[in-house]
């Protein structure tokens, strides 16, 4: 190697080649490993071919030493700049950032939110509906006295007009009693056939107590068509019923809605008690879950629908109340009170 490069042009021009290629081998290294590889081949104590260079240098003339020297001491020092200016990069993206955490710390379990146990219920109601071709329906939560009552053919001088019954607010708007209004608004703007389901939140006048809340969701169902009868409605709830609960004793009872006619409530068989009394069910067996019937023809001719030629059938039930039948909860108020340790158990 001395002989081979005893003249010293071609060792200057041979170590600027080295300290180009060194430079680039080392910026292109992607890993600590293949940077070692690297510095082994091209600074290697025993193989590299920097020390080649080195004892190349005992051949070059007295005179020329002191150049070829300098230039050596330039390019050594190029690529050991550049080695350690790519480990210190490499070396900080593969070093974990200090967030100031104690690592050796026990660890606390993170909570996570999750979904309401009456969220999740509104969601399976909704899924088991639309399977049925029902698609999902909203409105304001302020309403009318025209779209909650008049509309839905409540008289005038009906009790829930009341101002000790209905939360009114100013210009004679109201916070929505039920869902309902969103059947006439429905109507009013899709021609039949109509089929859907309409959760949202309502508000009454109510007694805080195991049963009943001020304000709750709430989920009603709308189908009109033409030849709809009361036989489609009970097979329907009857179907829901049972994909909802699994398979259960239900039963109808006669009722009275204004907006329907005829009228009835469809109970469950109370899951808490197994039909054999309890608080919840009020010692009856029975958890009522819906009111149901068939849309008066007021309420279809209010929306502008031929009530001639159209019928229809209409439900609205507490996902809140059916929540208590699904994780067997005794008060519907702990759904309220917002307790971590039971939402957990729930939640998803």
């Amino acid at each position: 190697m001395a002989e081979s490069m005893a003249d010293v042009s071609e060792l200057i021009a041979s170590l600027a080649a080295l300290a180009s290629e060194g430079t680039r081998r080392f910026a292109e290294a992607d890993s600590l490993e293949v940077l070692e590889q690297v510095r082994v081949d091209l600074l290697g104590d025993a193989r590299g071919r920097l020390r080649e260079y080195q004892r190349a240098l005992g051949a070059v003339p007295h005179e020329s030493k002191p150049e070829v020297g300098r230039r050596f001491n330039e390019v050594k020092g190029a690529l050991e700049r550049g080695l350690a200016e790519r480990r210190a990069a490499l070396e900080a993206v593969a070093r974990p950032v200090d967030s100031g955490v104690d690592l050796t710390m026990p660890a606390r379990r993170r909570w996570t939110g999750g979904r309401h146990p009456v969220t999740l219920v509104i969601d399976e109601i909704v899924a088991i509906f639309r399977e049925l071709g029902f698609t999902v329906a909203q409105g304001p939560e302020a309403e009318t006295e025209w779209y909650n009552f008049l509309a839905l053919n409540f008289p005038p001088d009906h009790p829930a007009m009341d101002a000790h019954d209905t939360l009114y607010l100013e210009s004679g708007a109201l916070l929505r009693t039920h869902t309902s209004p969103v059947q006439v608004r429905t109507l009013q703007r899709v021609a039949p056939p109509v089929r859907v389901v309409i959760p949202g939140t309502v508000y009454r006048r109510d007694f805080f107590d195991p049963s009943h809340a001020p304000a709750f969701a709430q989920i009603e169902g709308l189908a009109v068509d033409e030849g709809v009868s009361f036989v489609d409605l009970k097979a329907t709830l009857a179907h829901f019923a049972n994909r909802f609960f699994g398979r259960t004793r239900t039963r109808f009872r006669p009722s009275f809605f204004p907006f329907t006619e005829p009228s009835a409530e469809m109970d469950i068989e109370c899951r808490l008690c197994a039909g054999s009394g309890c608080s919840a069910c009020k010692g009856t067996g029975w958890m009522e879950i819906l009111g149901s019937g068939m849309v008066h023809p007021s309420v279809l001719d209010a929306a502008g629908v031929d009530s001639e030629r159209y019928t229809g059938w209409a439900f609205g039930m507490g996902p809140a109340r059916i929540a208590m039948q699904r994780y067997k909860l005794p008060d519907i108020r702990i759904l309220y009170d917002s307790d971590v340790r039971f939402l957990e158990q729930v939640a998803r």
